[in-house]
């Protein structure tokens, strides 16, 4: 959530600060993105480095995707984003490349979860009319994507409170440290 924009009218959120409105492209991925197209397997030695390893992320799904994604920009799959083994770099390195979302048709359950964990908002929805470099917003308290360029509007599960709390607190770790328990907004 925080980071440049990726256009003129988004402007940076500060760390640590959340915003419930996302603005960035579109690149598209199909069915079936496993955790080996996130984090190429040949790239394992990397692990401890995950800045580098982000400078790969998705390349062997779209080669050129790590060198031009710009921050704010989301990732859209289809169905099953994020099957494989679980490795929890996976949606570590998707964040640390500047994706504000990744919205797919659904997600391998524990890709969904080490996203949350690491406070990367993953939002199911109907991918099928977007396409390629589209500009769009997301609302993640209203659940709706609106994308700008084909005037389409998607809808999704908005994200709860408490959802939007742990992902502005930069994951599910990060809000432990910082409350030292589970924490749940007011209200």
């Amino acid at each position: 959530m925080t980071g440049q924009p990726s256009s003129p009218d988004q402007r940076p959120v500060p760390p640590g600060h959340q915003t419930t409105f996302l603005h960035g492209r579109a690149w598209t991925f199909g069915d079936d993105v496993s955790t080996d197209h996130i984090a190429p397997g040949r790239l394992f030695h990397l692990r401890n480095d995950l800045p580098e390893l982000a400078k790969h992320v998705l390349e062997d799904a779209d080669p050129e995707f790590a060198k031009r994604v710009k921050p704010g920009d989301f990732v859209v799959g289809g169905r099953n984003f994020g099957m494989g083994s679980s490795r929890e770099h996976a949606p570590r390195i998707i964040k640390l490349a500047g994706v504000g979302a990744v919205l797919a048709q659904s997600f391998a359950r524990i890709f969904f979860r080490n996203a949350v964990n690491v406070g990367l908002p993953v939002l199911q929805c109907d991918t099928s009319r977007i396409e390629r470099f589209d500009e769009l917003e997301v609302d993640l308290e209203a659940g709706v994507v609106h994308d700008r360029t084909n005037g389409v509007s998607v809808p999704f599960q908005p994200l709860p409170p408490v959802m939007l709390k742990i992902l502005s607190d930069g994951g599910l770790v990060e809000h432990f440290r910082k409350y030292g328990e589970f924490h749940l907004p007011e209200g």
